[in-house]
């Protein structure tokens, strides 16, 4: 599993000469207490009436605590015609509640339904096929506007942050994966209740508060993240066509026709079905005392709707038959980009998936570095990540690489094809194996070395394994990984007809202006 804990650090261990102090450092962590046992007696979990999991570790060390909400749901989440949802709450959650952010909020809830109703009136006749009415339409986004403009009126702009920003929170943060949705920070030990107070509050009294204006936001990260950069519309288009029935073949940000239409009442909707207690796991780690803490805590998050877990997807990616492409022609820098399907990462082979990146792109020593960009100079990065886009569902391992100067996305395809083919004709060396096992304990253990990594994983393994301990287990899998096995996955999964590749094509000034039809 391509987890937080285990999120290879690229640029660094590069060289064989670190693998004896990497094993100094593995034998120092584990004699300081880094391992399971040790973790076990300071960590304890509580699964709430509501179904909302609590875990509390201590650490001591300073007096500061980190937490993690997860919330097991995501952009892969998002309702048919609805994508963009998963990430507004993302936005929300800053908003505050109906004591956080309001001057009045009885008067603000009035506002905010007349919100709704006109922007369902505008959305209304805007989606009209035939007979739409340009100036009913004009005169119903004027009210639309005027609505906003009113309700605008009670609301405390930046209130939530700026409490927890007073009270001493730092690294205040969110993020909206594809399968999942996570909050964080940090903050003084004797906070510890007010930010119970917030966290349970933003999870338990959600306020569609100013949505329109997110979402206005949202979609511009949009057209930062994808539509105005050429790499970002790639992949979109790299797993739009590798899918052809699974959610995750869906932007995950958001198709621009159904995030510029997405309302508050169908975010709402989202929002009792999935932020309920059996889909939550909260994670608290630092200067805390378990005995003292749980209580407040359980006082706190209990009043998250309660309820079961949500059903999971039950659709099936069915497998790939035949090779696909997609190319995109324009005045841009050159790339090149190929996934393969692979399984979830409940699949036995997980760890041996993390072996292939490992061994073909960590560093300057991995394999496609080494040949892509210093042996052949074709290549300004070269580099395979998987498993993407998410690793909940069965997902792609890709590769991909940036050619230099001269050079073409073709060639890009037939040195990284070379490279696949040497781990499916011959082992990788003794060394190589080791060095992944070696670097797979060391990123563990960095992982853990501060209450916020460990906060994340806790949080992050309790909700995919239903066992926070699976984070230390996992290690015995990577043990167990052989230089068979990776010649075995990489024939079984490297072949053509599971290949997806995208590309973009250079083209030059006179050629686009042909493609254009001529047009000035």
């Amino acid at each position: 599993m391509r987890s937080r804990a285990f999120s290879w650090i690229w640029k660094s261990w590069m060289m064989k000469s670190f693998l004896v102090p990497m094993l100094a450092v593995l034998s120092f962590a584990v004699a300081q207490g880094q391992d399971l046992k040790s973790f076990e007696q300071r960590t304890t979990t509580k699964v709430l009436p509501n179904g909302l999991t609590l875990i509390v570790c201590e650490r001591p060390e300073a007096p500061v605590f980190s937490f993690s909400t997860f919330i097991d749901a995501g952009d892969v989440n998002d309702p048919s015609g609805e994508s963009g949802l998963a990430h507004m709450f993302e936005h929300l959650a800053f908003k505050g509640t109906s004591e956080i952010g309001t001057k009045d909020y009885a008067a603000e809830k009035v506002a905010l339904a007349k919100v709704e109703a006109a922007n369902d009136a505008y959305e209304a006749e805007y989606l009209k096929q035939v007979g739409r009415d340009e100036k009913k339409l004009a005169e119903l986004h004027k009210a639309f506007v005027e609505a906003q403009a009113e309700a605008e009126k009670y609301v405390i702009p930046n209130q939530f942050t700026e409490v927890a920003d007073a009270n001493g929170a730092h690294d205040l943060n969110a993020g909206t994966g594809l399968d999942e949705t996570q909050f964080y920070w940090s903050m003084p030990e004797n906070r510890l209740e007010l930010w119970a107070w917030l966290e349970s509050g933003r999870l338990s009294d959600t306020v569609p508060r100013e949505f329109y204006k997110e979402r206005d936001v949202v979609f511009e990260e949009r057209r930062m993240r994808t539509d105005s950069n050429p790499i970002g519309r790639l992949y979109e288009q790299l797993v739009a066509t590798a899918y052809v029935a699974h959610n995750y073949g869906r932007s995950g940000v958001g198709w621009p026709s159904e995030l510029s239409q997405i309302n508050a009442t169908e975010a709402m909707a989202f929002h009792k079905k999935y932020y309920v207690g059996g889909d939550i796991v909260v994670a608290v780690v630092g200067d805390v005392k378990a005995s003292e803490a749980m209580p407040m805590l359980e006082k706190y998050f209990s009043k998250v709707p309660g309820g079961p877990k949500p059903e999971d997807m039950t659709t099936v990616e069915p497998k790939q038959f035949a090779e696909k492409s997609v190319i995109i022609r324009e005045q841009t820098q050159p790339f090149y980009v190929e996934g393969y399907h692979r399984p979830s990462y409940r699949n036995p082979d997980d760890a041996v998936y993390d072996a292939i990146q490992d061994i073909m792109s960590n560093g300057r020593v991995s394999r496609m570095y080494r040949s892509l960009v210093e042996q052949q100079q074709i290549a300004a990065e070269a580099a395979g990540f998987s498993p993407y886009p998410g690793d909940k569902y069965p997902s792609l391992f890709a590769f991909a690489a940036v050619p230099l100067p001269g050079h073409t996305p073709a060639q890009m395809r037939e040195a990284i094809h070379k490279e696949i083919e040497k781990l499916k004709t011959a082992d990788v060396t003794d060394a190589e194996l080791q060095m992944y096992k070696t670097r797979a304990r060391a990123d563990l253990l960095r992982g853990l070395a501060d209450n916020q990594g460990l906060a994340n994983a806790l949080s992050e393994y309790q909700t995919r394994y239903g066992d926070w301990r699976e984070l230390f287990l996992q290690l015995d899998r990577v043990d167990k990984v052989t230089k068979a096995d990776i010649r075995r996955v990489a024939n079984q999964v490297f072949v053509a007809s599971n290949r997806t590749s995208a590309e973009i094509d250079t083209e030059t000034p006179a050629a686009a202006a042909k493609n254009d039809g001529g047009a000035k």
